[in-house]
């Protein structure tokens, strides 16, 4: 038994220096910030706008690639089919890692399967629409979408795929006002929004920046309301989904944060953990965010951080239950 317990215990003392030596020379090459969406939309804007500061921090590159499809799951794959070793960071949200395997039989990993290493901005979202929509407000845009279901022309509505949090917002309007809409899935928000620009879809309920904000303004897009509980600067004219009688209580918002391999090892999780930290609160990117219309959270431990995870997903599993969401 003596023996035994010697063997255990250098194979531990083993693991811990192996992991404290990976940890030096952690990262050795290249760093990728896996973007699950193509270039020009909210999500690419976040990684293009800290990579470089976050190479200083790792004293190495950060190239940001662009994956999208299957509401980010190839972008996930991507990252579970690489080396666990913190070399490729998924830039992504409870929409990729929770909602996206419920809705798509082909997604086969699990949210546990990742590991939140820091959040970097919440989002607000707004509802977009192309620039002749006749509705000004919640109230009128469900009183839109009763008119045109009725005419058997439903109200159409974007997403970035089968089964993201848009879409399951999209299902939720529609069940709580009993009034069919049609579901257009998209590869990403940059390719929504062209075709809410030329006409093809109705609305798209989704984060936003100061370029969806300047469509807005030069008349390109409408904005007849925005998701979160209260009015927001950039859109400071446009209602609330809460305002009206129709959506009361329809109140939405979504982060962006890093994730790598639940296997990455702990040294490398709290070398990329300090990193990110030490990014999120530069003044310098916390403004070039804020100006985006995100919000900056302070950094969290990742004690406090698994626990969010952990909470987000039974939280959106739990929603996806109850609408009855099933895996095509």
């Amino acid at each position: 038994m003596r023996f035994a317990f010697k063997v255990v215990s250098s194979v531990l003392s083993s693991l811990v220096v192996c992991g404290a030596v990976f940890a030096q020379n952690f990262p050795n090459k290249t760093v990728t910030l896996m973007v699950p969406y193509p270039a020009g939309g909210v999500s690419d804007v976040i990684a293009r706008t800290l990579n470089n500061t976050l190479a200083k921090h790792l004293g190495q590159t950060v190239i940001v690639e662009n994956l999208g499809g299957a509401s980010g799951g190839i972008a996930g794959q991507k990252v579970l089919n690489s080396p666990a070793d913190g070399h490729m960071i998924f830039q992504g949200s409870p929409n990729e890692l929770i909602l996206a395997p419920l809705a798509n039989a082909a997604i086969k990993y699990k949210p546990e399967d990742f590991r939140l290493v820091q959040m970097i901005s919440i989002n607000p979202l707004v509802v977009l629409a192309r620039k002749d929509f006749p509705a000004a407000n919640g109230d009128e845009l469900i009183a839109y979408a009763k008119k045109a279901a009725a005419e058997g022309k439903p109200l159409t509505y974007a997403s970035v795929g089968l089964g993201s949090l848009y879409h399951l917002m999209g299902e939720h309007m529609s069940s709580i006002t009993g009034i069919p809409m049609t579901h257009i899935p998209y590869k990403g928000g940059a390719a929504a929004v062209q075709d809410l620009m030329g006409g093809q879809v109705d609305i798209f309920m989704t984060p936003y920046g100061k370029g969806q904000v300047q469509l807005v303004e030069d008349g390109k897009l409408r904005a007849p309301a925005v998701v979160s509980a209260e009015r927001q600067a950039l859109f400071s004219k446009v209602p609330t989904l809460n305002e009206s009688k129709a959506l009361k209580g329809f109140v939405f918002d979504t982060w962006a944060g890093y994730f790598v391999h639940k296997d990455t090892p702990e040294p490398v999780v709290q070398a990329l953990h300090k990193a990110l930290s030490d990014v999120a609160s530069d003044p310098t990117i916390k403004s070039a965010l804020e100006a985006q219309a995100m919000i900056v959270p302070r950094p969290q431990t990742l004690s406090v951080l698994g626990k969010l995870y952990s909470d987000n997903t039974a939280r959106y599993r739990a929603i996806a239950k109850s609408m009855g969401l099933q895996a095509q």
